[in-house]
């Protein structure tokens, strides 16, 4: 049946996508992690600057309210950002500004960049604000901390840092700490979304058109949930955004008792791109949500569990409905 290929065609372009929005999260933030970046607060205080941790603690953000010109000084002290009133720049004669572009800090460094050079300032933003990957705020071995190793049952506070910043003559720094977090029960919350999803495809069985409102709702919790993390600055949600919408027209149309082949195909999209592609949300402590951890998750749990329910309601009402012209 024309149909059955093009779900599956569909499906399988979906399995093999989701890792690429995944990664594009606030550039190459991580949608979870084991590490708690957090900002105690800037000293010498300055009113009128903020400086915060967003995208799960993988770049800090700096808000310029001061009305005047705050450099953000580099690993060797040399000058690195500069937030001005009319916009925000990055030395490219930095050795930082290179190995700030990405949170691996693989980029080479040109033979030109240097902490003595003279800066040369390249504009960033027009907006009094950036952000930027530090490494002096992050754990940067790819084997979780000793102490972390010896117990993984509760937190370990593993240092504090420093940023140093410039205003004129006169420094003063970013202060925060760097604190690794236990792992959440993510079997618990992986049996909740399997348990979901079979629950809502015995319903279907015997009440199909009710899987409508149920794909409304999941459609709704998937765009609040797209929603609030674009509100944070994370990137790469226009999947999450066209999974909730296929979904809320196929809960519709389910209810009218329409379209089985759009609440199969819904169902799928929802469940990788509203569930899937966020699923490190389960096995990692600290998510990229402007919200406690639990609710991240629950939205994951049901994109994928009412996703997980839809396509296979779908499929079994397709199979159960006569041949058409088009078999």
């Amino acid at each position: 049946m024309r149909r059955t290929a093009l779900f599956g065609a569909v499906l399988a372009g979906a399995l093999l996508v989701p890792a690429g929005p995944a990664r594009a999260h606030g550039g190459d933030a991580p949608d979870a992690t084991s590490y708690r970046t957090e900002v105690s607060g800037i000293s010498p205080a300055e009113p009128g600057l903020t400086v915060r941790a967003v995208e799960a603690g993988a770049r800090l953000e700096l808000v310029n309210g001061t009305g005047r010109t705050v450099e953000v000084l580099g690993y060797d002290g040399e000058p690195y950002l500069e937030v001005r009133p009319d916009g925000a720049f990055e030395n490219v004669n930095s050795p930082s500004t290179y190995r700030n572009q990405t949170l691996a800090g693989d980029t080479p460094v040109p033979p030109g960049a240097s902490p003595a050079a003279a800066p040369q300032w390249r504009r960033v933003s027009t907006e009094p604000s950036v952000r930027w990957h530090d490494q002096r705020t992050r754990w940067l071995g790819e084997d979780p901390p000793p102490q972390a190793r010896a117990d993984e049952s509760r937190s370990h506070k593993l240092r504090d840092w420093v940023v140093p910043l410039r205003e004129g003559v006169r420094t003063f720094e970013v202060r925060g700490t760097l604190t690794w977090e236990p792992p959440p029960p993510a079997w618990l919350w992986w049996l909740g979304a399997l348990a979901l999803g079979a629950g809502l495809t015995a319903l279907g069985l015997r009440h199909p058109r009710w899987i409508g409102p149920v794909a409304v709702v999941a459609g709704m919790i998937t765009l609040g949930y797209a929603a609030a993390r674009t509100s944070v600055g994370v990137s790469g949600q226009a999947p999450a955004y066209v999974a909730a919408v296929l979904a809320l027209i196929a809960g519709v149309l389910t209810w009218l008792g329409r379209a089985p082949f759009v609440l199969a195909l819904a169902g799928a999209v929802l469940a990788v791109f509203g569930g899937l592609a966020d699923v490190g949300v389960f096995t990692q402590a600290v998510v990229s949500f402007p919200g406690p951890s639990w609710l991240a998750r629950t939205a994951v749990l049901v994109a994928i569990g009412t996703g997980v329910g839809m396509a296979a309601t779908g499929l079994l009402l397709l199979r159960s409905a006569p041949i058409s012209s088009d078999a």
